[in-house]
């Protein structure tokens, strides 16, 4: 599983920063954080697009509340480092990465030792 994690953190970062990538050229709102109210307004654009902005904040604060206490219970140190990831990239990206130094720590594996660089 270790694998597939890694390699769904990978394809999490990419599929969705490809649209992040074209809204930065197109309009110059850079990662989308270069005018985060004009990024907030157009999130909530309407109803269908703040349907699926809910889902996900509401996703994300799980992810976050399940990843501390996970990091707690395993021993996990760097927990913050995927929190960083996740705010920056997303968590298509965060998760799975999450899940692939999960699956280092309960397998044994001293923490990050073949995690990828970050």
């Amino acid at each position: 599983m270790k694998r597939t994690y890694l390699i769904l953190a990978i394809i999490g970062f990419i599929l969705p920063n490809i649209f992040v990538l074209l809204e930065s050229i197109e309009s110059g709102n850079y990662l989308l954080y270069a005018r985060p109210l004009e990024t907030m307004q157009l999130m909530f654009v309407n109803r269908v697009s703040s349907a699926f902005m809910m889902d996900l904040f509401f996703v994300l604060v799980l992810f976050l509340i399940w990843s501390y206490r996970e990091s707690q219970s395993l021993g996990i140190k760097k927990w913050w480092q995927v929190w960083l990831i996740t705010f920056a990239f997303g968590i298509a990206c965060g998760l799975p990465l999450f899940l692939y130094v999960r699956e280092d720590k309960k397998n044994g594996a001293p923490e990050y030792s073949k995690a990828p660089a970050y």
